[in-house]
């Protein structure tokens, strides 16, 4: 369908817990634009909020496996969070340590309606948590450790894109 533009921090979307989608075949469009948008190059995912649609949907594109949950829920984690180097599209050029959990298992729906579980590890574990997040209104920002937060919100204050 489509690459939509991707909203930055700042934008009230990205602080909205979405709403849960009812209507599978309504949602076919918006998979096949967040599909789109995240095949671009370096880009392991991208939620709905993150192109303006405040609905429960991400989709991911990891070591070469594209996929999709529509109203995704993290129902396990494995091991002692680790701080891993992350990202995000909406907060452009500023990479921080962030606690993430090496293994998590998702489970969601596809627009059959059926149900999927997803269990990601390394990378795509990370990309199954920090997409769950920006569904619940937040962002990588918000799970950095105290020291780590305050010198993310200076550099992001220091943007040349942060208005």
């Amino acid at each position: 369908m489509a690459v939509r533009e991707i909203r930055l921090y700042g934008d009230p979307v990205l602080r909205s817990k979405c709403e849960p989608i009812t209507d599978f075949e309504s949602a076919r469009s918006l998979i096949e634009d967040l599909i789109d948008t995240t095949k671009l190059p370096g880009r392991a995912g991208v939620a709905a909020p993150q192109i303006g649609v405040p609905l429960r949907a991400f989709s991911y594109n990891v070591q070469g496996e594209v996929g999709y949950l529509i109203n995704p829920e993290i129902i396990s984690v494995e091991g002692e969070k680790t701080l891993i180097e992350e990202g995000c599209l909406s907060v452009p050029g500023l990479w921080h340590e962030t606690p993430r959990f090496a293994t998590v298992t998702a489970k969601g729906y596809d627009l059959n309606g059926e149900k999927v579980t997803i269990t990601g590890v390394g990378l795509l574990a990370q990309a199954l948590q920090h997409e769950c997040d920006h569904l619940d209104g937040k962002v990588y920002l918000d799970r950095l450790e105290s020291s780590e937060r305050k010198l993310a919100m200076r550099k992001l204050r220091e943007s040349e894109w942060f208005l």
